[in-house]
């Protein structure tokens, strides 16, 4: 089988030095020329929760030439419309396009390359492109071995060709295959809106968000709207890592204190995680925020769902994105109008009351 992985950024270079690693050839392409030469060069680097140095063979996309039997796509939403378009001449009839990208890209990816080419899936783990040749694993790598992946068809059909797909993607750890993959695909949303755009919002890790009992409540607000949002779409929360996400939906603000022993378990194992919008933003590029926190938003505006904590994410980031500056944690207090009708909630967060 031919494959690629096209969009080697962080969480690519990592996904390719484990399939190669357990002999599963693929092309790593990137726009990056340097980091491109550097993994062609010396390997695909991994540092962090692993450490691993691996021999891959990697490409800018004008160098790609032939024909794939599957690709999976890890660049940028944004970028989308280029990438598909250029990735067109290399797929034959029969090719699989698995879509790891975040948000709910399905429907756009499918509209180039057609549904019968089209599969998705969601990532469970998070890293950080470090330099050229290099990514760093921020999720413990037990995670990875346990929730890896979670991948379906848009028509919810187990087919045949979703175990070549799985047959890569468990080279890096366990690979689920799905019946549900939009509930998934909200599942997924509900896992970046929260501590990635916080993250973002507030320029800090995954830790620093959760040690601060505003960003912590926040994340739960954060993550009601989403249940809410999905639900008012007509889908239902597909458990993930381990653990049923309907249980994000909120019978009542008070109900919070019982979601936040939920979030600290599923989150504590990506503490050390920079959010990629974050990282985009460093880097003076625009960030996936319409496609993640976004879509929280616009589905809340079709159905006439208040959306009002991923609002503000949303302003924030798009704020520094036209800046072209990062955030800082002061950040926070621009969320004090929405929580201040939680005062009681936040003072007993702050005196550690709740598991």
């Amino acid at each position: 089988m031919r494959a690629a992985i096209i969009g080697a950024g962080s969480l690519g270079t990592i996904i390719g030095a484990l399939m190669a690693k357990g002999g599963r050839p693929v092309d790593l392409v990137d726009t990056n020329r340097e980091h491109v030469d550097a993994l062609d060069r010396d390997g695909a680097r991994v540092t962090g929760e692993m450490d691993l140095l691996v021999p891959v063979h990697a490409l800018t996309p004008d160098a790609m030439s032939g024909q794939y039997d599957l690709v999976f796509l890890l660049s940028k939403q944004t970028a989308n419309k280029a990438v598909l378009s250029h990735l067109l001449p290399f797929l034959h009839g029969e090719s699989v396009v698995c879509t790891l990208q975040n948000g709910i890209p399905e429907p756009s990816v499918a509209a180039v390359v057609g549904q019968g080419r089209t599969i998705g899936g969601a990532v469970g783990f998070g890293a950080t492109w470090l330099g050229p040749g290099v990514s760093s694993l921020t999720t413990t790598a037990e995670a990875v071995r346990k929730f890896a992946f979670e991948i379906g068809e848009m028509d919810g059909v187990i087919r045949p060709r979703l175990t070549g797909v799985q047959d890569y993607l468990s080279c890096v750890g366990r690979t689920e295959l799905l019946d549900d993959l939009m509930g998934i695909r909200w599942s997924k949303v509900l896992m970046n809106a929260t501590f990635s755009g916080m993250s973002a919002a507030l320029g800090c890790t995954f830790g620093e968000v959760m040690d601060d009992p505003r960003a912590l409540l926040c994340v739960a607000f954060i993550a009601d709207e989403t249940v809410r949002a999905a639900h008012a779409a007509g889908h239902r929360m597909a458990p993930m890592q381990g653990e049923d996400f309907e249980r994000f939906a909120l019978a009542s603000p008070a109900s919070v204190l019982g979601v936040l022993p939920l979030i600290r378990k599923i989150w504590s194992q990506h503490r050390q995680l920079r959010a990629s919008m974050l990282q985009d933003l460093e880097k003076g590029r625009d960030t996936e925020i319409d496609f993640i926190n976004g879509i929280v938003c616009r589905t809340g505006r079709e159905h006439g769902l208040a959306t009002p904590f991923n609002d503000r994410v949303v302003e924030l980031v798009s704020g520094a994105q036209a800046a072209r500056s990062v955030p800082g944690f002061s950040n926070i207090d621009r969320f004090d109008d929405l929580l201040r009708p939680h005062r009681a909630l936040l003072d007993s967060i702050s005196r550690g009351n709740h598991g």
